[in-house]
């Protein structure tokens, strides 16, 4: 059993109760599989070299940038965690939806 003194308070209780409360874990590890395919579209792209990956390299940053920049300001604004993590998610399926399009079949 983990060491509860290891959790936070909302953490805590949402491993002991099941409830989503805190962190939405479920919806925080789709996002993480989700980014990881949008992260091998954008290796294939900046692979190439050209001024497409340039500007590629350019979008990431500011993408990150403005992601974070919302991400507080939402946070600071009394979003929850969750609407944080779906807002996230919205912004991975967007970039994986423009790169797919992209893709050489």
């Amino acid at each position: 059993m983990p060491d509860h003194h290891s959790f936070s308070a909302l953490d805590r209780h949402a491993v002991l109760s099941g409830s989503d409360n805190g962190f939405p874990w479920v919806a925080g590890a789709m996002l993480a599989f989700e980014a990881s395919e949008v992260v091998r579209l954008r290796c294939e792209k900046l692979s190439h070299g050209d001024e497409a990956a340039g500007q590629e390299a350019v979008l990431i940053i500011s993408e990150k940038i403005a992601a974070a920049f919302e991400a507080t300001v939402s946070l600071l604004a009394g979003a929850t965690p969750a609407a944080v993590v779906q807002r996230y998610r919205e912004h991975v399926a967007a970039n994986a939806k423009r790169l797919s399009a992209n893709e050489v079949p």
